[in-house]
Parts: structure tokens; C-alpha cells; sequence
């Protein structure tokens, strides 16, 4: 099984460019304290990491 991650967005996307505010979308985020877990690949760290000044990331345990 694949290990998960845990994406929070914290910071707002007002004034952002329209590739992170797509990116941000993307991710499955909308609204500040909005979170997802997804899969960790290498397309969701791509994409976490253009955007790691909006978002807060945890691991999630697999229990």
C-alpha cells in the first residue's frame, strides 16, 4: 500500500499566480483549513513542493 500524505492549505490564494492557484485546485484544496489526504507519487510532490509556501504537509499513518 501506498503511503499517504496529508495537504492543508494555510495561507490564502488571493494575489497568487493563476499556475498555483490551479496547482492548489489540483490538489483538492478550496477554502483556508481546507485538508486532503492523497497518495504520495511523484506528481503530488511535484506539486506540493510549487506550492509549499501555501499548504502544510504531514504523513499519515496507515492504520
Amino acid at each position: 500500500m501506498a503511503k499517504k500524505i496529508k495537504i492543508r492549505l494555510v495561507r490564502s490564494l488571493i494575489g497568487r499566480l493563476p499556475k498555483q492557484r490551479a496547482t492548489v485546485r489540483s490538489l483538492g484544496l478550496r477554502k483556508i483549513g481546507s485538508s486532503t489526504i492523497l497518495e504520495e507519487n511523484p506528481a503530488v510532490l511535484g506539486m506540493v513542493k510549487k506550492v509549499s509556501h501555501l499548504i502544510s504537509v504531514e504523513d499519515v499513518s496507515n492504520s
